[in-house]
């Protein structure tokens, strides 16, 4: 696998994270990945064979060539059908609400074509546009252009859900909600609103899954002696809250995780 990334323009650090790209040879003999949520938002482009989702057991759809990837609260399992080479742009909890009018609660979970939030033309220039651009730098300049274009200069980030966001990545995922609003609780419903319309999710589940990337990135640099360590240092209350949250957002145990064949694109992507 090679596994890159870039950072974005200053001007959109704030919205985006990074912009990575992955290049797999084909193989004779495929292996499902599964797929753990990380938080963010992505909009992918699919540059080589397809990629199959599977959405329950052996059935699967395949995955748009330019999509966007809402918010996700439990792991699925993706494949390859041949050779994997991808571009994508990884958003914050909250930059990609900046970019569309349509609620980011009505991506969550899925897989959304491009077409379904720009429009057919817009999306399938974009798409043409990364296809035949020469390399990562000249795809990068594309999608930024596309982006400072679509980027509204009236819209701000609302303050509450940026509080918020910047208290649970500061706090990695355990900062309680009613600390966060320093007890008025008057605005938790407002805030609950505000997190569905430009997050997709809500304050607890986002803090949920930020806690678990700090215990998973500690559990593969190997920092920690043991389980129990990890729960300590990622702020779970104890041990077996840790191994239930790891359980509910990667489908298995801390133990079965590691070395596990088909969690080897989750690994990449976390360390």
């Amino acid at each position: 696998m090679n596994y890159q990334t870039f950072q974005p323009h200053p001007d959109l650090a704030s919205l985006i994270g990074c912009y990575w790209t992955l290049e797999v040879p084909a193989a004779a003999e495929t292996q499902k990945q599964r797929i753990v949520p990380d938080g963010c938002i992505e909009m992918a482009f699919i540059l080589g064979d397809d990629i199959k989702r599977y959405t329950t057991g052996d059935d699967f759809i395949l995955q748009p060539r330019a999509m966007v990837l809402g918010q996700t609260i439990e792991p699925f399992y993706i494949e390859p059908t041949g050779h994997v080479d991808t571009f994508a742009v990884r958003f914050y909890p909250y930059g990609f609400s900046n970019f569309i009018t349509t609620p980011i609660k009505a991506l969550a979970n899925k897989e959304t074509p491009l077409a379904s939030l720009f429009g057919e033309r817009p999306a399938k220039e974009l798409a043409q546009k990364i296809v035949e651009a020469a390399d990562s730098a000249e795809r990068i300049a594309i999608v930024e252009s596309f982006l400072f274009d679509k980027l509204n200069n009236k819209a701000t980030i609302d303050s509450i859900v940026k509080t918020t966001i910047d208290a649970l990545l500061s706090t990695k995922g355990s900062a309680a909600i009613n600390t966060i609003l320093k007890e008025d609780l008057s605005k938790r419903r407002q805030l609950e609103r505000k997190f569905l319309k430009q997050i997709g999710i809500s304050p607890k589940q986002l803090g949920k899954v930020i806690r678990l990337q700090t215990a998973l990135k500690m559990l593969l640099s190997e920092e920690a002696e043991n389980l129990t360590s990890i729960a300590y240092e990622s702020e779970y209350y104890d041990q077996a809250h840790f191994i239930k949250d790891f359980r509910e957002f990667t489908g298995t145990n801390p133990g079965e995780f590691l070395g596990n064949e088909s969690m080897a694109l989750s690994t990449l992507f976390y360390k």
